[in-house]
């Protein structure tokens, strides 16, 4: 019973291959077919197209040669003279010394003296012109006969069964090899055409320049043509059949080695199927079905290993992730930490896109993250802090991308905070409390990084210090509160008065500065000025409600070449103490030049 199925599977091989392979043979037969027609016409049409353009220029070196000769014997002074005395011995003497003297003629002024131009022929005519003036025409004529044919069928390189022919209107009247009757075909297009009888491919020419109704035209018969093309279809008929035959043998022989090793294969298929990872395949031979029962025994051998290796790889996908997290918590950079976290949720998970929507507005987004499929929502919050909502979308996770996703989103949020705490540290550490405007240590680095760039660039920079003028007496008739009302007023008034690029900043105490990066002394005297009249216009109420009245003192002075914020520092200071001692409520600059 076995050997009849075995036999029945051989015999279904053959048939299969003989039906697998009859239909691209037959595609391959019948597109070869069309291919070898169609290169049959264009190997024709190239050939008529190249005759055509080699008798046409053949025809132009005529009537060039034509217009040459007439020019040349027009010119001649013996033959000028003989024209003149009408000497028609003279004239048909040096006629006939010429190449091709049937095709010239001679006439007067008057009319004809020796021959006569051919009726149906290209002619080209030159003027005689002697002492006396015109005396007469000589014309060369390029008849549109066989001769023509002839002589411009031979430097065409046509084939011996192509034809030339000269056509009036559609009619030919000279031929080589002889073609009788009518031919009507659209100008300068291949085209086959009935001609008679018998059946051509035809290429016609537009009419010539002499004559518009006179056309060359070359022919190849459409016969020769076909019998090219059935010889190519014969030939790979039999490629075809010869084809067919090879495959039914070589799938008769292939049959038989496939079953018996396909045998084999099952049997070791079942077995690792049941769970006896110990089943091996007897490999035979080196071919495709040797290498697929190497595999299944490779597979034997390795599936414990890999399936260790996997819960491995599990483990240390969790480190990563938990790694990862400690990087995160590591940067400090929010808008940074945003776009890490989508990109790691993404990459983590292997989710098609991922979104985070931040309380503050922001959103950021990779790869596609309206994807249509299951998706992943984590609110990313820290204590009582709420940073926004990580979704990410994909087509479907399993149990472990979910827990992968879990703990990047806690480490997120971990990592959101800190950078949030940075920043509150961050701004702390730069910022007066009380005023809100730049401390001693951010005017400090401010001055620095000013002076360095002034000297580099060599652009002017200016700095204002500003004393609140008796701030101690406030503070000890009024408290503490109303001198930190004070305090905060006139820091309002710099941010008020100063330019984005310039800074404002509290020194320490009641004192305070202004460094005008690109202002020079002058400019900056009138905006101190402008902030001691604001604020001189300011008034405060006091403890016991009368109105108090603050004023402010400034000192200005230039960054000079080669200085250092010691020396721009002390220059200002000393500004600041002659506006002291001069009375206070005023703007005095280093160099003096002008007060307020």
């Amino acid at each position: 019973m076995r050997e009849v199925t075995v036999g029945s599977f051989k015999l279904k091989l053959v048939v299969y291959f003989l039906l697998l392979s009859l239909l691209p043979i037959a595609a391959a037969f019948w597109g070869f077919t069309q291919v070898a027609g169609q290169s049959e016409t264009r190997r024709v049409d190239a050939r008529l197209q190249t005759g055509m353009r080699a008798l046409l220029a053949s025809y132009q070196e005529r009537l060039d040669a034509a217009q040459h000769q007439a020019t040349g014997i027009a010119k001649t002074p013996v033959f000028q003279r003989a024209l003149e005395r009408r000497d028609l011995r003279a004239l048909v003497h040096m006629v006939q010394l010429l190449p091709n003297a049937h095709e010239v003629s001679v006439s007067s002024v008057d009319g004809n003296l020796v021959g006569r131009p051919s009726v149906f022929a290209a002619t080209r005519q030159a003027t005689v012109v002697s002492r006396l003036g015109l005396v007469g025409y000589v014309t060369v004529s390029v008849p549109f006969d066989g001769t023509l044919v002839d002589a411009l069928r031979q430097r065409s390189g046509l084939a011996p069964a192509d034809s030339l022919v000269i056509l009036r209107h559609n009619t030919i009247v000279a031929s080589s090899p002889a073609v009788p009757g009518r031919l009507t075909a659209p100008v300068g297009q291949m085209k086959t055409v009935a001609v008679g009888s018998n059946r051509f491919r035809t290429l016609v020419a537009p009419a010539v320049a002499d004559d518009p109704v006179v056309r060359f035209a070359v022919l190849s018969p459409q016969a020769l043509i076909d019998a090219a093309n059935s010889s190519s279809r014969n030939r790979l008929l039999l490629g075809l059949i010869a084809s067919l035959a090879l495959v039914s043998l070589v799938a008769y022989f292939e049959g038989r080695s496939i079953v018996r090793t396909l045998r084999g294969l099952a049997e070791a298929a079942h077995g690792i199927a049941r769970g006896r990872l110990s089943e091996r395949v007897p490999v035979r031979g080196r071919d495709e079905f040797a290498m697929l029962g190497n595999a299944f025994n490779d597979m034997a051998n390795q599936l414990e290993a890999r399936l260790a290796e996997l819960e491995a790889e599990r483990g240390r996908l969790r480190d990563a992730i938990t790694r990862f997290g400690e990087a995160l918590a590591a940067t400090h950079d929010i808008n940074q930490l945003l776009r890490v976290i989508v990109e790691a949720a993404v990459e983590a998970t292997g989710a098609n896109g991922a979104r985070l929507r931040a309380d503050d507005g922001t959103i950021v987004e990779t790869g596609e993250p309206d994807f249509e499929g299951e998706q992943l929502e984590f609110g990313l919050t820290a204590g009582r802090t709420a940073f926004g909502t990580l979704t990410i979308t994909g087509d479907r996770f399993d149990v472990e991308q979910r827990l992968a996703a879990g703990s990047l989103a806690s480490h997120a949020a971990i990592a959101l905070e800190n950078a949030r705490l940075h920043r509150i540290v961050e701004r702390q550490a730069l910022v007066d409390g009380l005023t809100g405007i730049a401390n001693r240590r951010q005017c400090e680095d401010a001055m620095t990084a000013e002076i360095a760039r002034a000297e580099r660039l060599g652009s002017t920079l200016t700095l204002v210090l500003a004393d609140l003028d008796d701030f101690k007496a406030v503070n000890d008739a009024h408290g503490h509160a109303v001198g930190d009302d004070v305090l905060r007023k006139f820091a309002a008034a710099l941010r008020s008065t100063v330019r984005d690029s310039d800074l404002a900043g509290r020194w320490g105490g009641e004192e305070f500065l202004l460094l005008l990066p690109g202002a020079d002394a002058t400019g900056g005297a009138l905006l101190a000025d402008r902030v001691r009249e604001t604020f001189a216009e300011r008034s405060f109420a006091g403890r016991d409600g009368e109105t108090v009245t603050v004023t402010c003192s400034f000192g200005v002075a230039q960054h000079r070449a080669g200085g250092d914020v010691r020396e721009l520092f002390a220059a200002a200071d000393r500004a600041l103490y002659r506006a002291k001692r001069a009375g206070k409520n005023r703007v005095e600059l280093e160099a003096p030049v002008r007060s307020f």
